[in-house]
């Protein structure tokens, strides 16, 4: 049985993503992966962020001064992982317009493939391996 390409193709699996051809990077069928990927993440971080404005709007009074500590303790915690998550969502967003745009899965350095399997690792990543390492070693070298 054949495949034939119509308007609503399924999206790849992550197995048939690795076994594409290396003249079929970043064709249609790879971003709507990547896109689909993109936006489940997005609404993970969505998700997470509704539970803890929910979390952080239930009124846990307590006498007790040390579970008060470690309420507070946990909320903070709390707060700087959303935090972090945050400046994810704003990668994610501009990953998805880099798809929109047709320069997703390019190093924005070199201009060379990222590459499928650096980017199932980190969906929002802008540059190559090398280019990633090189910039990493030039913040070390800065901050001496």
């Amino acid at each position: 049985m054949s495949a034939v390409n119509t308007e609503a193709q399924t999206v790849l699996t992550r197995e048939q993503l690795l076994a594409s051809p290396e003249d079929e990077y970043m064709s249609a069928p790879q971003l709507e992966f990547f896109r689909a990927l993109l936006l489940k993440e997005k609404q993970a971080l969505l998700d997470n962020a509704h539970e803890t404005t929910e979390h952080l709007q239930e009124n846990e009074a307590t006498p007790d001064w040390t579970d008060r500590a470690t309420i507070e303790e946990e909320h903070a915690l709390e707060l700087r992982v959303r935090d972090r998550e945050r400046k994810l969502m704003k990668k994610i967003d501009q990953a998805l317009a880099r798809i929109d745009s047709g320069d997703y899965g390019w190093c924005e350095e070199t201009g060379e493939p990222i590459g499928v399997p650096r980017l199932l690792a980190r969906p929002t990543a802008t540059m190559c391996l090398e280019a990633q390492e090189r910039h990493e070693a030039l913040e070390r070298v800065s901050r001496g």
